[in-house]
């Protein structure tokens, strides 16, 4: 049975006015917001992040790199890399999407599981952004509840089909997070950083070899590390008909994958905080429909 009361987090500026044309859909966030409403999954359960700014993020970011961004003094080599054209709106919620991964481990914390219908911006490196990421809110989050003592260790287990270069780089040195990567091997970014544990697929894999992997991968990580949270990325640019994916997994294999990394948390008892991570597609309400999986499938947990 789902249930509405399910901890969600959403800021109203996650979209806005873009380019509808652009690879990156900006409207996929409000898109979902609706597509859960009309689930039902949408009661008195959202919890909206205070607005952003550049200083909390100094935490993990170089300071330089957040202000210049943030004033739109990045050079133009720079923002290509990035993929998004600057505006006073994206950075709004570019700096907002953070504090909400930051809310949605708080909140999994204190009920288990908590979703966020953002987040996963793991190209973003210390001072310098990448593949449509500008700030990590997943290096961000982990380390701010570490630092204030909420936590003890962390497990980031990402499963969006790029790997998590951003977040493997910024974490390298950070003993009580451990970072995995689940990702196509062969696929952007071309370059990759070395995670705690990174697990290269061949272009093409089904369902069911990619699902034995997550499993095992997932159970024996839970048992050795015991961590006090799983910040969860469920990417869902693995799906076949993605245009940047280069997997062959389908759409009941999201919903599968998704039900195994949220049901073996419950059952080792470990908070789950999820975010939304990667997805691609031209049919901007499938790509919402898609990223409304995670949520259904915490909802029956």
């Amino acid at each position: 049975m789902n249930n509405p009361n399910l901890p969600l987090v959403y800021h109203p500026n996650y979209s806005f006015n873009f380019d509808p044309q652009h690879r990156f859909v900006m409207s996929k966030f409000a898109r979902l917001y609706q597509e859960l409403k009309t689930l039902g999954l949408i009661q008195n359960n959202v919890y909206e992040p205070e607005l952003g700014s550049p200083s909390p993020l100094e935490l993990v970011h170089c300071e330089q790199y957040l202000w210049d961004l943030w004033h739109n003094r990045l050079d133009p080599k720079a923002m290509r890399r990035i993929g998004l054209p600057w505006s006073d709106a994206l950075m709004a919620r570019t700096f907002t999407a953070p504090l909400g991964t930051l809310k949605t481990a708080e909140l999994a914390l204190q009920y288990g599981t908590a979703c966020h219908l953002a987040g996963g911006t793991h190209h973003a490196h210390f001072d310098f952004g990448s593949g449509f990421c500008m700030v990590n809110d997943l290096a961000f989050a982990a380390t701010e509840l570490i630092n204030t003592q909420k936590i003890t260790n962390a497990l980031i287990f990402d499963l969006d089909v790029h790997q998590g270069d951003g977040t493997a780089a910024m974490l390298k040195h950070n003993p009580y997070v451990f970072t995995c990567s689940i990702h196509c091997e062969k696929n952007f970014p071309f370059r990759k950083h070395q995670s705690d544990l990174d697990i290269g697929l061949d272009i093409g894999l089904t369902d069911s070899r990619y699902l034995d992997i997550v499993a095992n991968t997932l159970e024996s990580l839970l048992l050795d590390l015991n961590p006090d949270i799983v910040f969860y990325d469920a990417g869902v640019d693995v799906w076949q008909g993605d245009s940047l994916g280069k997997l062959d997994i389908s759409w009941l294999g999201i919903a599968k994958r998704d039900a195994l990394v949220l049901g073996l948390c419950h059952k080792h008892s470990i908070p789950v905080a999820t975010v939304i991570g990667g997805g691609y597609d031209k049919n901007h309400q499938r790509l919402a429909k898609r990223h409304a999986i995670v949520v259904q499938q915490a909802a029956k947990i």
